[in-house]
């Protein structure tokens, strides 16, 4: 189980090196909704019924899919033009943003705070967050449980300085943890739930009570200027497919094993650990945006102040 999760993650990761033809195979045509996904998550379930495909014929619109590792090259992806609409966590794009992507907040999913933690191996001494002082955190950085580490640890009464980050991806993570050269990892799922069923790591603390890990929906804002009704379609879609997943967790998992590459029980608990029914986006959650943006630029991660509601979709667009 564990060399099938190292498998499943490189080939998640290797995956990055075929978007730059991929995307550019459907470049400038005409009438194509290009859409970005990741290996795992709603647009990965939405692409397995077909159903978008269905209800953007009757428009002339076609589909076409591209697979990316994680939620920052997706966005560089959209920053580009290479793609027309996408998913990515909390904060990637509060860098894309501060890099200047041209993108859109859509729609996003409701809370889903156990479906990222900080792990630590089986036998682990460690017992709490503030055991972590002095130790190395693998992490991924910039993504969503970059902001975890830095809530966890100022629950924990920890500055951030308290411990030392190993900036990796979840291949390298993914063995460093293993091989006991870092202390805890912090991963989101189905990685979590996989290292859970394949190495027994521990749980120190997900994130209830300390973060949302909502998921977002954008597209660019030329995309959603010049084709507002077909990105409407594709929500809709989209909430069909959530709603039928919410109600098929143990047939859904069994369905896209094969396709994502692990075993049905081990999707079936990062399932259930989604959050469903995906909600347009409200002042409330930019507002939370605005918090985490506000912390990266406080700890000097972030290269320049933003404000997260110059990329709300406004009302009527």
């Amino acid at each position: 189980m564990k060399h099938f999760l190292q498998g499943w993650i490189a080939r998640a990761v290797l995956s990055l090196g075929i978007v730059a033809a991929s995307v550019g195979a459907s470049y400038g045509q005409d009438n194509v909704v290009r859409i970005g996904f990741q290996k795992y998550g709603k647009l990965v379930l939405l692409k397995g019924r077909g159903t978008l495909e269905q209800k953007l014929k009757p428009l002339g619109y076609t589909v076409s899919w591209t697979e990316f590792p994680s939620g920052p090259p997706l966005l560089e992806a959209l920053n580009v033009g290479a793609i027309d609409f996408g998913i990515a966590g909390e904060t990637p794009p509060i860098f894309a943003q501060a890099a200047g992507a041209p993108l859109v907040y859509l729609a996003y999913d409701p809370p889903a705070a156990q479906g990222e933690a900080i792990l630590v191996p089986k036998d682990s001494p460690l017992k709490s967050v503030a055991d972590l002082r002095g130790k190395k955190v693998a992490l991924n950085k910039g993504s969503n449980v970059h902001y975890l580490l830095v809530k966890a640890l100022e629950k924990a009464g920890l500055k951030y300085a308290d411990i030392q980050p190993v900036f990796l991806a979840p291949a390298d993570a993914l063995a460093a943890f293993t091989r006991g050269a870092v202390d805890a990892w912090v991963i989101w799922d189905p990685c979590e739930a996989a290292a859970e069923a394949s190495t027994g790591a521990r749980i120190l603390t997900d994130g209830t009570g300390l973060v949302a890990n909502h998921q977002f929906y954008f597209s660019s804002k030329r995309f959603l200027a010049e084709n507002a009704k077909v990105v409407d379609i594709v929500l809709d879609a989209l909430n069909e497919a959530d709603e039928w997943t919410k109600n098929h967790i143990d047939e859904v998992a069994a369905q896209l094993s094969p396709s994502i590459g692990l075993p049905a029980p081990v999707l079936a608990a990062s399932l259930k650990r989604e959050s469903y029914g995906i909600r347009p986006i409200s002042d409330e959650v930019i507002a939370s945006q605005q918090r985490i943006a506000d912390t990266f630029l406080r700890l000097g991660l972030l290269p320049k102040a933003i404000t997260v509601s110059d990329l709300q979709r406004k009302s009527g667009s």
